[in-house]
């Protein structure tokens, strides 16, 4: 911002309680227990008591092999492979007095073969050796005693150990926050290497540790960690400091973990909980399930049947010759010298062919990576990010891919909100129009038309109001009605400024501070929450500091007509979870009113309103739905007055809840909040848009020409995905739309009682339902066998709940018929495990190749599930990054990556391994047809030497160069005649006929 210095605001994601009251309700405690065994004695880890316990040193070791261990482990690794041991069977036969060759023509091809693989795994172990000897000797200043701390290497902490980490530095195991170079004990965190996340997280100490500033505070510091065992989820932790004998609650608030780095914070004290691979990073290191491609997988079938050809062949051969040499024995031996065994030999074994396909194959691969560097065209500049193949053995799949199946948020849409609209005490504001809506004015018809009329004079008005704010990130709202303060001329205006009030007051964000310009930026946990905040700067509620118990807001005075300041007490946050769908904070104002601000979702808002404070429901709900339609996302406003005592009364209940030192923490804290949240008054509804990234309907469209099935799973209500559907190409004008919803009266009522668990659903209500979708499933597959329907493609839409019973043993045949058999595939409001279900019934039911591609954790399942795992570094973190088989920036760049690169690879491949095997099948029949000659003697007709060397060293360059170098056409032609990419779906080049004839 402007260049200057910025100050950040040293207050976080502040709770209403003093962090590390003393725990007085041990009755959910579960330390101790199962799963929560972990004792750690601070500050002592020599002790006796310390020594009694045997924890994992801080060496960290990613390498596969070790040094002792290395030749057996890599020998067992190669003959893994059936083939592999087939051929080692031959080489120790070839020292039998039978053998035809010299031992040594017959040994040297395997082990070329197995030394060549084995000398990759080296090199790669090496690189990581290399890594982790790096890591383990990069030193921290550890305390030893008498307040002093020295420089200590990273593999030398133990657990219990007391660290001082400065600024900028890595944490070298996982720690527990004592104290900062700040009063109030707080740090700002990094955490990129571990979830990709750019925003920096506000970690704070306990109360009673927070006054630890220097390092001869620790000569005398003493205290007990109990807490949970080592485990994988980074966003958990239940623990307990104990110190002088008083326990205080530990959660994820103090946890500093391995790998994440200290930012803005001179520097922090820390007590090592977790050391080596015991900490959560490396519990979440491990490596996606190995997968292979499809021709790889048929290569070995061709390998199985040359094994049976050479048995036959053999068979043959030993019967011909056993025929015609019956009367050539004479006292046991042969007459004729060249019938002799052991001057003689068996004809041409073929299993010289699978040894060296194996090592061509993955000599191409390699090569291949090598000499084809990073697609400048799938590079995006914004982020600093290429595509990236995170494995190399399914490069040739990439060209066979038959249903594309894709998140939405953050995979079609940008994942970076914009504030667009609004619903203020029943009337709508917002001028903007959406990707969406343009999408919809195009699909109804011409210009002339009454919506696309709408939308020009729409983008007309907006035009005329644009000026500097146009440029703001996260804002484009226009409405002179209430921008520039004229919402107080509104005859509703002291509904809108509680309205705005709310969005400059209830959220978890940190303000940002130019100290040059004085401009006010933000860091949220969410787009969507940012996008909040920025309209509420913009139009006139600038939210500015924040302490451990206070927001203070800039915000124009209806009364006084000009800005004044003000600061709300911040008692309480309720934070927002999956389950919850909805965050509150509970403020005090200036005037000593108590208020519970509260937003979220609109299924679980709209049944916590009071009588009184429904006035504007009907007309929100009409908003609501004509946002979706837009394809915005939406969230209701509400708010309620508390009188002293019933906040007393939650206080302390919430107050109990948060410190209790157990797993079930939060579901306590929930069922706490919930309490207070309800008998609410609505304020209105937001609406922010997630545009749809550049170039994803031109991406849509292309693929489908190439033939391949697009399906998308989103969390959105099925209105909004339709929208966003016909928005990118998903869905086209003259597609039939088969929709299979749960939404009639009688289901919503069920919803309801399942949403508030207040009784179990009866057995007949839910048959009905499951009877409703069967049904449904039955018509939509009439229309596939329709005459009439089957000129026009077929759209599939289903919601959740009748994805749940779709999914079902005994329905999901029915469902996957259906599904197949449609052009595109809309999932609404999908959970992540059904994400994964509907990945794993495509795979196994349709038997094509399946892609999966996203950019959250929600989406790992699916990544996994599906034979080839694409994930977009995006605004969601790296976790689907790290589960992926191939990483892009952008979905466009999905277009190029199968229409280029997969043809092209699927291409070289199959071309590549046809043509080995054709030259080795006619090399070997012309050996066998000499021996119809030779009487089946077994009389070589090719040196020894020969043989052995054609597949390996003579014949073995043309074959690779195709694997590596061939591109039938160029990459503009696959992009421009996209239906070239159906000769890797339906594998046509990769066949029998085309090993036989040596096409």
């Amino acid at each position: 911002m402007g260049g200057g210095r910025r100050k950040k605001q040293h207050f976080g994601r502040i709770h209403a309680f003093s962090c590390g009251k003393a725990s007085f309700n041990g009755e959910h405690s579960r330390i101790g227990g199962p799963g929560f065994s972990r004792v750690v004695y601070c500050n002592d880890p020599d002790c006796l008591e310390a020594t009694a316990h045997s924890y994992e040193s801080n060496y960290v070791r990613t390498t596969k092999y070790r040094l002792a261990t290395f030749l057996p482990k890599a020998l067992f690794e190669q003959f893994r492979r059936v083939a592999n041991i087939y051929f080692l069977i031959c080489a120790i036969l070839s020292f039998t007095p039978l053998s035809p060759y010299s031992a040594v023509s017959n040994v040297v091809p395997l082990v070329v073969v197995i030394g060549v693989t084995m000398g990759k795994e080296a090199v790669e172990d090496w690189r990581r050796k290399r890594q982790d000897i790096e890591m383990n000797n990069r030193k921290v200043r550890v305390h030893h005693g008498d307040g002093v701390f020295e420089y200590t290497k990273w593999r030398d902490l133990k657990v219990g150990d007391i660290v001082k980490v400065e600024k900028d530095e890595y944490f070298p195991a996982d720690l527990i926050l004592l104290s900062s170079s700040y009063d109030e004990a707080l740090c700002y965190v990094e955490t990129t290497n571990l979830d990709g996340e750019t925003n920096l997280k506000l970690k704070q100490a306990l109360d009673a540790t927070s006054n630890l500033h220097e390092d001869s505070s620790f000569d005398n510091f003493k205290g007990v960690i109990r807490c949970e065992d080592p485990n994988a989820n980074l966003y958990s932790f239940v623990g307990s400091l104990e110190i002088e004998e008083q326990p205080y609650p530990l959660t994820p608030q103090q946890l500093l973990l391995r790998d994440s780095k200290l930012r803005n914070t001179d520097f922090v004290y820390g007590v090592v909980i977790f050391t080596g691979h015991d900490t959560k990073v490396m519990q979440n290191s491990t490596a996606p399930p190995s997968k292979r491609s499809k021709v790889e997988k048929r290569m070995d079938k061709i390998i199985y049947f040359l094994f049976f050809l050479l048995v036959l062949m053999s068979f043959v051969g030993a019967t011909v010759f056993g025929v015609t040499t019956r009367k050539d024995l004479e006292n046991g031996r042969m007459i004729r010298w060249y019938l002799r065994p052991d001057d003689t030999t068996v004809y041409y074994d073929p299993t010289r062919a699978p040894v060296a396909a194996i090592l061509q194959f993955l000599t191409a691969i390699m090569l291949y990576m090598h000499f084809h560097k990073p697609d400048l065209h799938m590079y995006y500049e914004e982020t600093d990010q290429p595509a990236l193949a995170r494995t190399s053995n399914l490069n040739e799949e990439l060209g066979q891919v038959d249903t594309i199946l894709s998140d939405k948020t953050g995979t079609l849409t940008c994942n970076s909100m914009e504030f667009i609209k609004c619903s203020i005490a029943g009337t709508a504001f917002g001028r903007g129009v959406t990707e969406v809506e343009r999408a919809l004015a195009g699909r109804k018809g011409s210009s002339k038309s009454s919506l696309a009329e709408e939308v020009t004079e729409e983008e007309s008005h907006v035009e005329d109001l644009t000026e500097p704010k146009s440029l703001i990130k996260g804002f484009n709202f226009r409405d002179e009605r209430i921008m520039n303060g004229h919402w107080v001329n509104e005859p509703r205006a002291d509904i809108i400024q509680k309205f705005l009030q709310l969005l400059a007051i209830c959220h978890t964000a940190i303000p940002d501070i130019d100290e040059e310009t004085g401009r006010v930026s933000y860091e949220a946990e969410s787009p969507d929450e940012a996008a909040f905040v920025i309209a509420a700067r913009e139009l006139g509620f600038e939210f500015y500091n924040r302490t451990q118990t206070s927001i203070s807001v800039h915000e124009l005075d209806p009364i006084y007509g000009r800005k004044v300041e003000r600061a709300y007490k911040l008692l309480s946050i309720l934070e927002f979870s999956s389950s919850r769908k909805r965050m509150s904070v509970i403020i005090r104002t200036e005037e000593g009113k108590i208020l519970l601000l509260c937003k979220g979702a609109d299924s679980v808002m709209f049944e916590r309103l009071a009588k009184n404070g429904r006035e504007f429901e009907e007309k929100t709900k009409e908003h609501i739905n004509e946002y979706a339609d837009a394809g915005l996302r939406t969230l209701v406003l509400a708010y309620r007055e508390l009188d002293e005592e019933e906040y007393v009364e939650f206080d302390k209940e919430f107050t109990e809840a948060k410190n209790l030192v157990s797993s079930d923490r939060e579901e306590i804290v929930e069922q706490v909040s919930e309490k207070i949240e309800r008998d609410l008054i609505l304020l209105g509804a937001t609406a922010v848009e997630d545009k749809l990234q550049n170039g994803v309907p031109e991406c849509i469209d292309k693929l489908a020409q190439a033939g391949i099935k697009i399906w998308v799973l989103t969390g959105d209500k099925m209105e909004t995905a339709i929208n966003i559907g016909y928005a990118c190409s998903l869905l086209r004008q003259g597609m039939k739309q088969i929709v299979i919803s749960s939404e009639t009266p009688e289901v919503k009522a069920l919803e309801k009682v399942e949403d508030k668990s207040m009784v179990v659903p009866r057995k007949g209500e839910l048959k009905a339902l499951k009877e409703s979708v069967v049904h449904q499933i039955n018509e939509g597959k009439a229309l596939l066998t329709s005459p009439v329907e089957n000129s026009e493609a077929l759209a599939l839409i289903i919601d959740g709940t009748s994805l749940a019973y779709a999914l079902e043993k005994d329905v999901k045949d029915l469902f996957i018929e259906l599904a197949i058999g449609c052009a595109s595939v809309i999932c609404c409001r999908s959970s992540p495990k059904q994400k994964a279900l509907v990945t794993r019934l495509v795979k196994e039911r349709n038997g094509n190749t399946t892609l999966a591609i996203g950019d959250g954790a929600n989406d790992v399942g699916m990544l996994q599930e599906a034979d080839i795992g694409v994930g977009i570094s995006g605004v969601e973190g790296m976790q689907a990054v790290m589960s992926s088989d191939v990483a892009i920036a952008q979905f466009c760049f999905l277009e190029r990556l199968l229409l280029v690169h997969g043809h092209w690879c699927y291409r070289r491949i199959s071309s590549m391994i046809c043509y080995f095997f054709y030259k080795n099948i006619a090399f070997g029949f012309t050996i066998f047809f000499f021996e119809i000659y030779a009487s089946f003697s077994g009389q070589t007709a090719y040196n020894d030497w020969y043989l052995s060397l054609y597949n390996v060293f003579f014949t073995s360059l043309p074959v690779i160069a195709l694997g590596v170098f061939d591109q039938d056409v160029s990459a503009k032609f696959c992009l421009k005649f996209p239906l070239l990419y159906q000769e890797g779906a339906q594998n046509v080049l990769f066949s029998w006929l085309r090993i036989l004839d040596g096409q």
